[in-house]
């Protein structure tokens, strides 16, 4: 019988997405097969406290251990970095299955801590998670591969502050309203604001800046022919999975219930966003999409898994134009509960929840392997 894989599934974490992380966490756990691993709740609380097993059911279950001792959280951080991901002690991991969305889960910060312990975990590495979650370098590696993206300008927090009057004339002068003002590392369309008119500019600019330091804008996509210059864009998403050779799935579109799909459309209970999956595009267009979300995961160095976003524009109902389609945006760790889209996705194209759960841990193991082969040093 083969030994079975001793996987930690790391969720929770100091990101404004830790509930939907627990969310991922739960799901993923429940979906494993008992009979080919061995599985290991690590809970991050949100003050950043490493929890053991008890700590962690209890956070899943949604006792949230707000107060922990600090000798309960000294022993919860020696558990979870001496024993659990440190691969080459009996009692350490195998894989590392991280969902931790946003801020110091998907960002590089915990990838980095995982390469230090020598194991191997899903999803891409330090490099991928760093600029999949930077805007602004994510937008500069999609230039460089020639991939089609919105006109944009980013600032810093410290130059809008230092004279607003000279950024609003260089965003201006670069775009035309309306813009949407992002910053640049964070997810869940936090932060994220419409603007119509530059009355409308300083209020999502501070907004923007008060959770990064630096700041993307990007012009809008309307449509074409009536729909030019008033059209709503479609938003539409494509899943990748694989490391050297990805894969991509079928096309899925979100129809928001408000202007744009921001936070409250994804999380509140009350939205009506409707997602639809296969996406109706032509075979072409869906074609375009797939290479250009393979092309975006590779030019991001990504590995594991990936959504990836994009934005086509508007046409009249009958229109033979041809709508632009633009990449919008990739995410490295997106939502992975059984009904997220990135599962779903996958599940229209043919691999369920559990064999995509499967794939993943293989792929992760792959790719340890082949860095493992890899010499840093001479001697």
């Amino acid at each position: 019988m083969a030994k079975k894989l001793r996987v930690g599934v790391l969720f929770g974490g100091k990101s404004g997405e830790h509930e939907v992380s627990l969310r991922s966490g739960a799901s993923i756990l429940q979906a494993m097969d008992r009979n080919k691993y061995d599985l290991v709740p690590m809970g991050i609380a949100k003050t950043g406290q490493w929890l053991g097993h008890t700590e962690s059911t209890a956070l899943l279950g949604g006792a949230t251990p707000l107060k922990l001792g600090k000798a309960a959280a000294k022993k919860s951080v020696e558990t979870s970095l001496a024993l659990q991901a440190t691969a080459s002690s009996t009692a350490g991991l195998d894989v590392v299955f991280p969902v931790l969305h946003g801020t110091f889960g998907e960002d590089g910060t915990i990838q980095g801590m995982l390469e230090l312990a020598n194991v191997a975990y899903v999803g891409s590495g330090v490099l991928g998670s760093s600029v999949g979650m930077d805007k602004d370098a994510m937008k500069k590696m999609f230039a460089m591969a020639g991939l089609p993206i919105v006109k944009h300008v980013t600032f810093l927090r410290s130059e809008w502050k230092a004279s607003p009057k000279k950024c609003t004339k260089i965003l201006e002068d670069a775009l035309k309203y309306p813009v949407f003002v992002k910053p640049a590392n964070l997810g869940s369309s936090v932060g994220i604001s419409k603007v119509r008119e530059r009355a409308e500019l300083a209020k999502a600019m501070e907004e923007a800046a008060s959770f990064d330091r630096k700041i993307v804008i990007e012009e809008g996509v309307t449509g074409v022919g009536k729909q030019k210059g008033k059209g709503k864009p479609r938003e539409l998403e494509i899943a990748v999975l694989g490391n050297d050779n990805p894969i991509a799935s079928v096309v899925g579109e979100i129809v928001p219930d408000r202007e744009f799909y921001d936070y409250a459309s994804k999380y509140d209970s009350t939205s009506t966003s409707e997602p639809i999956i296969p996406a109706k595009v032509t075979r072409a267009q869906a074609k375009q999409m797939q290479a250009m979300a393979v092309a975006a995961f590779k030019s991001c160095d990504c590995s594991g898994l990936a959504r990836v976003d994009f934005l086509m524009e508007a046409v009249d109902p009958g229109s033979k134009k041809e709508p632009k389609i633009y990449l919008n945006e990739i995410n490295t760790m997106p939502g992975f509960t059984s009904i997220s889209m990135y599962p779903k996705l996958w599940e229209a194209s043919g691999i369920g929840y559990s064999e995509l759960i499967d794939r993943l841990i293989t792929l992760a193991v792959e790719r340890h392997d082949e860095r493992s082969a890899t010499a840093f040093s001479k001697d």
